[in-house]
Parts: structure tokens; sequence; C-alpha cells
């Protein structure tokens, strides 16, 4: 085995293997879908297949919005409910399974004994590091990090990371494959807990929680905030580029000359609070409270809808997300 990696050109891809039943795993099945390619899907359960069309059917709505490429159709799914069957003549896997360490090093170590070494193996993963889950792989050079954010069939960004036995040439090969598919790759310049959006994310969450338990702002204040100030305009440009416009004609340098100050103000607690009952309870009635009569299934449809609308607008006003 060698150190380096290998694999076909990127676009001659044209079956892919996910795995994953949950709306990740569906979701990425649904965006392979939407472009054109052959996808086989593994769930571990049968039990899984209805829920997992049912989100298939979901996220085709919201595909046949934005557009879908060619050779597109639901068709072009195959479910199985055995792994080798499932990765027998992919080209590329995304596996979206639990996240769980032990679980993913057992299956990573069998996909790299039932795949090719041309095959790049991708995970999903929100928090766990390549470096650990590629620990008992017969051949970790192919194993990167492709994160996603949900809904995978609409929000563009994927987060790319190797572990320490990961080939360059391999996050080279996943970076390039994902552009062609149509998503945004961003290619972490190392290992990082949480990533870049995910940690970005968590901040706000933090602080939101801080605020709830000091009885500073009730879950329906906190998300009333997002969605009428800072939410629609991060849709088009981030924090940084926020300030730079903030600072008028001076750009960032005006901006940070004025309130660089306001830095030390102990405006933000990172830490995380503790997660009392009490803030428990405050976090589910008032979640309760702004979804309303509206359940899970009105709620995606609605979100979805609003997500298509959006990313028309910024691909008609930016254009396509790069980087």
């Amino acid at each position: 085995m060698g150190n380096g990696f290998k694999g076909i050109v990127p676009d001659k891809v044209r079956h892919i293997c996910c795995i994953g039943g949950g709306p990740i795993g569906a979701g990425w099945s649904a965006w392979f879908l939407g472009r054109g390619y052959q996808v086989s899907s593994y769930l571990h359960d049968p039990a899984e297949a209805a829920s997992f069309r049912s989100l298939i059917d979901t996220a085709w709505v919201s595909l046949e919005a934005v557009g879908l490429g060619d050779g597109a159709s639901k068709d072009n799914l195959r479910i199985s409910h055995d792994l080798a069957d499932a990765v027998a003549g992919a080209e590329f896997v995304q596996e979206s399974a639990p996240e769980s360490l032990q679980l993913k090093q057992a299956l990573y170590r069998e996909l790299c004994e039932l795949t090719g070494e041309q095959v790049v193996l991708s995970s999903s993963t929100s928090g766990l590091m390549m470096t650990e889950i590629q620990a008992k792989c017969s051949s970790p050079q192919r194993t990167v990090v492709g994160h996603p954010f949900n809904p995978p069939y609409l929000l563009p960004l994927v987060e790319v990371v190797g572990g320490k036995r990961t080939a360059p040439e391999a996050v080279r090969w996943v970076t390039e494959f994902y552009r062609i598919a149509g998503k945004a790759p961003l290619v972490l310049p190392k290992e990082t807990p949480g990533f870049i959006a995910t940690r970005l994310q968590e901040a706000i969450w933090r602080e939101a929680l801080h605020m709830i338990t000091e009885g500073e702002a009730t879950p329906e204040d906190i998300d009333f905030a997002i969605v009428n100030g800072p939410g629609p305009r991060w849709a088009m440009m981030g924090p940084c580029l926020t300030y730079h416009m903030g600072g008028g004609e001076g750009g960032m340098a005006y901006c940070l000359e004025q309130f660089g100050p306001a830095l030390k103000y102990p405006w933000s607690r990172l830490e995380a609070p503790e997660l009392t009952p009490e803030l428990f309870d405050q976090l589910v009635e008032g979640s309760d409270r702004l979804a309303a009569d509206r359940d899970y299934t009105t709620l995606n449809k609605r979100r979805d809808e609003a997500l298509v609308a959006i990313s028309k607008v910024v691909r008609d006003t930016f254009g396509k997300a790069e980087n």
C-alpha cells in the first residue's frame, strides 16, 4: 500500500454510495440524484426505508425548484441493506452514519476492505476528527471529512479536511469532485474541532443560552433578533465583509479603529452555561411556542421554500458561491 492517492478523474464519477438513512444521509442522496448521479444508499435498518424515501420526496420538491442537473431522476436511486452490495461499483462514498467514534472506526475499516483504493471515503461527521476515524483503516490515505450543512440538498457548504494519514491528493480530489457536483467546498488548513462554520454557529448558540439563563432574552427574542437582523445579511456576506462595510469608505481599518475598543467589553460569554433543568424547560417551551401548531413536516417545507427563494436571489445578485 502506498502513501499517496490516485483516483479516477472527478468529472468521470457516475456512481455514488451514500451511507445513512437520516436527514443528512437522505439529503446527500437527494442532492446527488438531483445532479444526475446513480446513487446506491445503504440503510442499516430496513425499517428506515419508508422515512428515507419520504425525505427524498420532500427534498425533490426543492431540487426541482432550484433546477435539476442533466439526467436527474429519483429512478436512479437504489436502496440496499447490505454494505458490500451498496458499495459495489461505487466511485465515491459519502458516509453519514451516527456520530459514534467506535461505530465509524469499524465502518471505515470495513469500507477500506470493500472498496478499491481509488475510491475516496468522505465522512459527514460534524465533530469527530478524521485522524481518529481512520485509525483502523488499511488505506487511510483516501479518507477525508466532507462536512455538509443541513439540508445538504440546499445549503452548498462542505467543509473538507483530512486526517494525519490522509494523502493531500485525496483532499484535492474530493474538493474538485464537490465543485463538479455543485457544492461549495471549503478546505480547512488543519483539523479543527467543530470545523469553521459549526464553531461560529456554536458561539452564537452559547451566547443565546447565556441570555436566556440570565433572563436577558427568551427563545422567541433570540430567533426574532437573528431573523430580522443579521440573518438576512449573512445570506449574502459573512461577518468580515459585514464589518468591512460597516466602516464605510474607510473599510475594515476604519471599523477597527472606531469599534476595536468594544472588543474588550463584556458583551460575549463564550463558555457554555450549565444546562440546568430550568434552562432545558425554557428552551423546550420557547421552541414549542415558536413552532406554534406547525409540525416537523410543515416546518421542513416552509424552511426549504424560503431557502430556495434565498438561494435564487443570492445566485442572481452575487453569483455562485466560490472559494
